[in-house]
């Protein structure tokens, strides 16, 4: 059970966020638009995680790293899981976009 937390939370071994993003990876915020709007990580895109698998056009490259992030990792944690069932091959839960940016 803690472990199936864990993932669904994106508590793990570190990942160093800042190098996937240097190295292009797509910041994805999963949060509604009010929500977005009210403060997000400069340059992440917003697609809500109700309308991701609507939207799956928007992120076309399947090999291309995805990093979701949410208000504290629970959406981020349900988009992780709808990306990579349908295919996506490089998904991270960066969790919380808070804490996610304190780590970029």
């Amino acid at each position: 059970m803690i472990q199936i937390l864990k993932r669904i939370l994106g508590i793990g071994p570190e990942t160093d966020y800042g190098q996937l993003i240097e190295q292009g990876a797509i910041l994805l915020d999963v949060r509604s638009r009010a929500e977005f709007s009210a403060g997000h990580i400069k340059n992440a895109m917003n697609i809500p995680v109700d309308e991701l698998s609507a939207n799956l056009s928007k992120l076309n490259d399947k090999d291309k790293c995805i990093i979701c992030c949410c208000a504290s990792g629970m959406r981020s944690g349900t988009a992780k899981r709808i990306l990579e069932s349908k295919g996506y091959k490089a998904v991270y839960n960066g969790g919380s976009w808070t804490r996610l940016q304190n780590k970029l």
